[in-house]
């Protein structure tokens, strides 16, 4: 006779519904594959008259998140209510009551992940979070067990399907940012108020959480450089494919000096590189380690089938612990290797630069921000100038050698007050292939 666990699900939106219709429809080829019985006990919902796609039989709904939090034959909580709290009293109280955890909750772990990893270690129990990053993707059980001997140097995430989504839309259509925004909105890949995706915070959230996998560094999120892609246009779209590149809304995390970088922004890609082909609401992650080289985790970042995918997942490794009495098994935290890293500043980032201009068509122009850019130790590779417009204002495209970032900031600061440029500079950051 298998051993049975126990399962109760508080949330039951989108993700939580395919979780159940997994749990129920699936139970056969879990007990297979787990060697134990994982059963459905109770779902826990404020409103259950709304469709799901999956019928949940009366006797396993519930309210009250109690009724899962007090009852001691329910061993793992899946929590999927999102947000700050109750959720982080619902994994609490969990925890302190020695039920083991599953959540999908990027932005409690990001806030709140210290406190979280530290009670399941003192409850000794396991708190699995695979959907959070990726959604299908298994990039946390990759960090977590897959890469555990490598020394990990680099992260490259496209991680958010929205912004993804938009830029992708903006160079195959050839359309503006508004546009491609309010088509995601009638595709269902934009809320109705999308600041959280296209502005780089929902990304931030998973930076978080690889950076703290991947680095064993604990990122406070106002330590993450963020800029969102909303002032990308259909010009820099053109003029990047132009120069060889494509544009993608990239999280990074990576070492530089026994420093580690961590930011989140539009950034240019040379076509040959590993994510340039990424497209639509696919999300990717590369990694980079010592033993194994590069390598790149891809697949659909959202969606009810592949983020309960993630979730069953987690489900099924917590249900084989249980069954064979182990203890939780890869701990979290502590920077594994060549000892603590620190924080590297933005402004000491160092990289290549994209940089249009709009300015008078008039001689000297050129000559006076070439000018100011040498005098911050800013470095010239190309220069391109467009078609003439209207009152005699052109764009002009440059691309950078490599420059430091506070250096870059200081000269557009100058070279913007200039009487012949007639808008803010636009910049993007390039992401260079690894050499090896």
């Amino acid at each position: 006779m298998s051993t049975k666990i126990n399962v109760g699900i508080i949330g039951v939106g989108t993700v939580g519904a395919g979780v159940a219709r997994a749990l129920l429809e699936k139970s056969r080829l879990l007990e297979q594959r787990v060697g134990a019985r994982v059963v459905l006990r109770r779902v826990c919902d404020r409103d259950f008259r709304r469709p799901r796609g999956v019928t949940l039989p009366v006797r396993l709904r519930t309210r009250d998140p109690n009724a899962i939090l007090h009852d001691p034959d329910i061993h793992i909580v899946v929590e999927l209510i999102g947000g700050l709290e109750p959720a982080r009293s619902i994994i609490l109280e969990a925890l302190r009551r020695g039920q083991h955890v599953v959540t999908a909750n990027k932005a409690l772990l990001a806030h709140a992940g210290g406190e979280l990893f530290a009670a399941a270690a003192r409850a000794k129990r396991d708190l699995y979070f695979e959907a959070s990053v990726g959604g299908g993707i298994p990039i946390i059980k990759a960090l977590r067990e897959g890469l555990v001997a490598n020394d990990i140097d680099t992260i490259l995430g496209i991680v958010n399907g929205t912004s993804n989504y938009i830029l992708t839309r903006m160079k195959e259509k050839q359309v503006s940012f508004h546009e491609a925004l309010l088509e995601a909105k009638q595709h269902g890949y934009a809320e109705r108020n999308p600041s959280l995706d296209i502005e780089g915070h929902d990304a931030s959230h998973k930076l978080a959480i690889l950076t703290l996998l991947g680095f064993g560094v604990q990122v406070r999120l106002r330590d993450i450089h963020i800029e969102g892609i909303s002032k990308i246009s259909q010009a820099d779209i053109q003029y990047a494919d132009e120069l060889g590149y494509c544009i993608k809304p990239l999280a990074i995390a990576k070492q530089v000096d026994h420093e580690l970088e961590v930011r989140v922004h539009p950034t240019l890609l040379a076509k040959s590189h590993l994510l340039a082909n990424v497209d639509g609401v696919y999300n990717a992650i590369y990694v980079h380690g010592d033993m194994v080289g590069s390598t790149l985790f891809y697949g659909r970042g959202a969606g009810q089938n592949p983020a309960a995918s993630s979730v069953v997942s987690d489900i099924a490794d917590v249900a084989r612990t249980i069954a064979s009495g182990s203890r939780p098994r890869i701990p979290l935290g502590g920077r594994r290797g060549r000892g603590a890293l620190r924080l590297r500043r933005v402004g000491n980032v160092e990289t290549r630069y994209y940089m249009r201009f709009l300015v008078t068509d008039k001689p000297g122009v050129l000559a006076t921000i070439a000018g100011v850019l040498g005098r911050h130790h800013i470095s010239i590779a190309s220069v391109h100038q467009k078609e003439r417009r209207a009152a005699r204002v052109v764009p002009v495209v440059m691309m950078t050698h490599e420059a430091k970032e506070s250096n870059v900031r200081r000269a557009l600061q100058q070279i913007d007050r200039l009487g012949f440029v007639k808008q803010p500079t636009v910049t993007i950051r390039t992401e260079a292939p690894r050499s090896k």
